[in-house]
């Protein structure tokens, strides 16, 4: 059916662990994925959100060795009392981990993930890779016009500052004096 993809989420950034074309089990890259993540940030993630197939007894206890919280329910029967705190929290981390579905969703939707057709598996891979770097982008690029657009507006009352090249009191004292504007009565009035 196509490329096995194996992608973690970030604040919101995607990055791309594996592709593959062969059927492989993705809790055994669980250990790799943590791992790379240290590489790259220079630390261990405080928890892990992921699907039930990582949540092995094997990848629970390398996780547990680090102090990482993994998510999803402990393995075994359910039980019976659960805690206000832990209901909570298993919700909390469902709610985190749908940001990486809302991603594949994104790059199928918007960026034609779903319509990869190229014939050879070096372009293919290469075609998902730059999908997930235009997705990546986008976020930047959303990041950067919320930062710009933060510039112009004033945090207290969400009003536009008016930009300091221009400067509106004198321009409507030149308009008043013209008699573009007649202040007294709030219109416009013509030239005379």
């Amino acid at each position: 059916f196509g490329a096995k993809l194996s992608v973690s989420c970030v604040d919101n950034y995607v990055f791309l662990e594996k592709i593959s074309w062969e059927n492989f089990n993705e809790s055994c890259h669980l250990k790799e994925q943590v791992e790379k993540y240290k590489e790259t940030f220079g630390y261990y993630p405080e928890s892990v959100h992921v699907d039930k197939i990582y949540r092995t007894r094997e990848n629970r206890n390398w996780c547990k060795e680090r102090g990482i919280r993994i998510s999803g329910p402990k393995l075994g029967r359910p039980p019976k009392n659960v805690s206000e705190e832990e209901k909570k929290q298993a919700h909390s981390d469902e709610c985190f981990r749908n940001a990486i579905e809302g991603k594949f969703g994104q790059a199928k939707r918007r960026f034609s993930l779903n319509l990869v057709m190229t014939k050879l598996p070096e372009t293919s891979i290469t075609s998902i890779a730059i999908t997930f770097l235009v997705v990546n982008l986008s976020k930047l690029l959303r990041q950067f016009l919320s930062l710009f657009l933060s510039l112009f507006t004033n945090n207290r009352t969400g009003e536009l500052i008016k930009p300091p090249f221009i400067n509106f009191d004198y321009t409507l004292n030149n308009f008043y004096v013209l008699k573009l504007i007649d202040l007294s009565e709030n219109s416009w009035s013509k030239v005379a």
